[in-house]
C-alpha cells in the first residue's frame, strides 16, 4: 500500500499492530520473503569452517578467514563471526553474500524486538528467530545457495554459554560442549574431541580452536590455515556475563605462532592422553 501523494502519511503496514518480528514486518510491507527465491546462479563465494566451544565463564567462537569460489580462493581475510547483540554472535558457513545479509537482518531483528517489547529476547527466542530466517532461505538452499550458521550466546538466566547448530531447513539443535560447521567441520570436531575439557580457561579454549582450525585446513582445501606471510589469523570472539568481545588479533597471532611452532616437530598436533 502506498500513501496518498502529499498526504505525509505512512503506509498502513507501518501502523498495523502485529508481532515484534522485523522479518514478519518486511513480509507484510513488501508482500514477499526478505530472501526471495530466484533462478539458478553460477559460482559464488562460500565461507567455510566455524568452531565454537563452551569454556569457563562463557562461550567462544572462531572462524577461519578463507572464502572459496569453486577451486579458487575468492578472499583470504573474510570475516565469518559477527556479534548479533550484546550477548550473542553468529558464525557463517555457506553462501557468503546471503549469509552476511541474513546476519544483518538477524541483528536488526533482535534490536527491533528489544525496542518494541522493551526487553531483550531470551537465548532460546534468539535461536528460534534465527531458525526462522534460515527456513525462509530454503528455496535458495535447494538451488545450492545454502546458509548454515552457528549461533552462540551467554544465557544470563542460566549463567552459562550455549551453542546452537542448524540445518538448511531451520531445524536447531543445542550443542552442550563444542561444535563446528562448514566444509572442514568434520576435521575440526575430530580435533576438538581430543582437546576439549570441561571448564577450560579462556586462553586454553583459544588455543584449542586455533588447533582445530589448523587441523581443518590441513585436510580441507576450502579452509584457510594461519597465513604467516600475510599475518592473517582466525578471528576469535568470546561471550561472558560481561558481554561480547573480540579476542585481540595480536594475542590470536601469538597463539597461532605457538601452534605453528609446535607443528614443526609434531605435524599432527598434540595427542590426547589415553585413559
Amino acid at each position: 500500500m502506498t500513501p496518498t501523494p502529499g498526504s505525509g502519511r505512512l503506509p498502513g503496514s507501518y501502523m498495523a499492530p502485529g508481532s515484534a518480528s522485523f522479518a514478519e514486518f518486511l513480509v507484510a510491507l513488501r508482500g514477499e520473503s526478505p530472501l526471495p527465491v530466484t533462478g539458478a546462479v553460477g559460482e559464488v563465494p562460500h565461507a567455510t569452517t566455524i568452531v565454537a566451544l563452551t569454556c569457563q565463564g562463557g562461550v567462544l567462537m572462531a572462524g577461519d578467514r578463507r572464502a572459496t569460489m569453486g577451486n579458487v580462493i575468492a578472499q583470504r581475510d573474510i570475516q565469518k563471526v559477527f556479534p548479533t547483540d550484546e550477548f550473542s554472535c553468529v558464525g557463517i558457513a555457506g553462501t557468503a553474500g546471503i549469509a552476511v545479509e541474513m546476519t544483518r537482518l538477524f541483528q536488526v531483528e533482535l534490536e527491533h524486538y528489544e525496542k518494541i517489547e522493551g526487553a531483550t529476547l531470551s537465548t532460546d527466542g534468539k535461536a528460534n528467530r534465527l531458525a526462522t530466517l534460515i527456513r525462509n532461505n530454503l528455496g535458495l538452499a535447494m538451488q545450492g545457495l545454502a546458509v548454515v550458521p552457528l549461533f552462540a550466546a551467554y544465557d544470563l538466566s542460566a549463567e552459562a554459554g550455549r551453542i546452537f547448530a542448524f540445518d538448511v531447513t531451520g531445524n536447531k539443535n543445542e550443542e552442550r560442549t563444542f561444535h563446528s560447521v562448514g566444509s572442514g567441520s568434520t576435521f575440526a570436531r575430530g580435533s576438538l574431541k581430543k582437546l576439549y575439557r570441561a571448564g577450560m580457561s579462556e586462553s586454553d579454549a583459544v588455543t584449542a580452536v586455533v588447533q582445530a582450525l589448523y587441523d581443518a585446513a590441513d585436510d580441507d582445501t576450502a579452509t584457510g590455515g594461519p597465513d604467516v606471510a600475510r599475518r592473517i589469523f582466525p578471528l576469535v570472539s568470546v561471550i561472558t556475563a560481561d558481554g561480547y568481545r573480540a579476542w585481540p588479533e595480536e594475542q590470536t597471532a601469538q597463539v597461532a605462532d605457538a601452534v605453528i611452532a609446535g607443528r614443526l616437530t609434531s605435524p599432527d598436533g598434540p595427542n590426547a592422553p589415553l585413559q
